[in-house]
């Protein structure tokens, strides 16, 4: 059953399991591969779009996923938004700028997205609730 907690672990799995392409991207990029970063990086922006696509459907739908939760966990929750939105918007047009070999935009853009990507990742799954 989809529940609130239910979805927060799946969340916290895919973050985790996007967070590995996302560095091997990097590995990639600082061995010259910009041809495999690139490709990485778009399985990256797929699966992390779909994501956000999936989760923000299922809040359209109704699904309350805080309603158990404390004060401490929303407080936690509104930390990991104020990284995780940002992201989102930013991924697009950082995906854009390396399609298109935007470099001089690319490269800038890439540096506060992955400073906002540790945030996401470390709020979204070592701060919010497991249960």
């Amino acid at each position: 059953m989809l529940t609130g907690p239910n979805i927060i672990i799946i969340l916290k799995v895919l973050v985790s399991a996007v967070t590995v392409l996302f560095v091997l991207s990097l590995i990639a990029l600082a061995r010259g591969k910009r041809r495999l970063h690139g490709r990485i990086n778009t399985a990256f922006f797929v699966l992390t779009m779909m994501t956000v696509i999936v989760f923000e459907s299922l809040l359209r739908l109704g699904v309350d996923v805080t309603s158990g939760f404390s004060p401490a966990a929303r407080q936690a929750l509104r930390i990991h938004l104020i990284f995780a939105i940002p992201s989102a918007i930013l991924l697009p047009i950082l995906f854009f700028t390396g399609f298109t070999g935007r470099r001089r935009g690319h490269v800038p853009l890439g540096v506060i997205f992955a400073v906002l990507w540790v945030g996401t990742f470390l709020t979204g799954v070592f701060f919010l609730p497991n249960e």
